[in-house]
């Protein structure tokens, strides 16, 4: 063989080596560290419990390419907890992960961080989802918004509701899914036919208080307030002790601008579920409208303290003592927040 051939073999063998060695490398998934590989118990623990350094381990374990599709799951259940850039990522990231249970907890978790508006950017794309579940998740997780903020997914918003619309309409013998079309007639503005789904769903099962709590806004919607309010003070009659029920009478009497009425239903929810933190929420934030500013702080600080990685209440409750002009207990709660989550936008805007 002559010289400038067997240069040209040698070169060309060099060439198809380093082109393996490449592709072998690019192929193989990346390691992971054993610190991290077998921290995910810790992450979860410090995550649900909003201990120091919750984000950075979270983010680690969410980073992770081996993590199983039901371990992603639990973790992006407690992502908007943990606010950031990074977060954000890491979720949006999870909105094409090749697991559609996976797609539908960052549908979950994306909700939690994101403001209405910004809201179908992210999602919108997932309304051409493969998986028609995907689909009707990104969908209910739009519905409510103005046309605005849908922005350029408002048609293909509208096909996917009528698309979830027909599924619904076939299941008339199941509670949940009559609940849900309610829902999408709602968002249409179709109160009759919301009315008659919701009628459907409470022959199915008279005491599914989520659907008379809904038939209670449709009525209201329909102008016929006196109707709402008959039909809660005959569920509240048959059922005191319900705490959902009290606490829709207080989110309707607030809706009615009886702001003074509502605190006792509201109060009596909390009682009968204390640890319910939406309702000790809601709570606080109808008597701060009513300038009982003290007792507001009182139910935040509750829920601090059974949920510490309660971000909302947390911030509400250092703009509450902010307004206040208690600095010193502001100042324990922002270096919680940064202990917790650096990165929180919270502190990057100097709340």
């Amino acid at each position: 063989m002559s010289p400038p051939r067997r240069y040209l073999l040698i070169s060309l063998l060099v060439v198809l080596a380093l082109s393996l060695g490449w592709f072998m490398l690019r192929s193989s998934p990346p390691q992971v560290p054993e610190a991290i590989k077998h921290g995910y118990a810790k992450a979860l623990e410090q995550a649900r419990n909003g201990q120091g350094g919750a984000a950075r381990v979270l983010y680690q374990q969410l980073a992770r390419p081996d993590l199983s599709d039901v371990r992603r799951i639990r973790l992006l259940n407690e992502l908007p907890n943990y606010p950031s850039p990074q977060a954000l990522k890491l979720a949006d990231a999870d909105l094409y992960h090749p697991s559609a249970e996976v797609r539908q907890a960052a549908i979950q978790s994306v909700l939690g961080l994101v403001p209405n508006g910004q809201r179908s950017l992210l999602l919108g794309p997932l309304l051409e989802d493969r998986e028609q579940d995907v689909r009707f998740a990104a969908a209910t997780a739009l519905l409510g918004l103005s046309p605005d903020d849908q922005g350029l997914y408002f048609g293909p918003l509208q096909q996917v509701i009528d698309e979830y619309t027909q599924v619904l309409k076939t299941r008339d013998d199941d509670v949940e899914a009559q609940y849900q079309l309610a829902r999408l007639y709602l968002h249409n503005a179709d109160l009759v036919k919301a009315q008659q789904a919701l009628e459907q769903a409470l022959r199915l099962q008279p005491d599914n208080l989520q659907a008379v709590v809904l038939q209670i806004e449709v009525l209201d919607k329909q102008g016929r307030s006196d109707a709402a309010r008959q039909l809660l003070a005959k569920q509240l009659q048959a059922q005191q002790d319900s705490a959902y029920l009290q606490h829709a009478l207080g989110l309707w009497l607030l809706h009615h601008q009886q702001g003074e009425f509502a605190l006792l239903g509201l109060s009596r929810a909390v009682e009968l579920e204390p640890n319910n933190a939406d309702y000790r929420y809601d709570l606080a934030t109808t008597l701060h409208s009513e300038q009982e500013l003290e007792a507001a702080q009182k139910q935040l600080e509750e829920i601090v303290q059974r949920q510490p990685a309660n971000r909302k209440a947390r911030v509400l409750l250092i703009s509450y003592w902010k307004e206040s002009g208690q600095l010193q207990n502001v100042q324990v709660l922002l270096a919680q927040l940064e202990q917790q989550n650096p990165d929180d936008p919270a502190l990057q805007q100097g709340l």
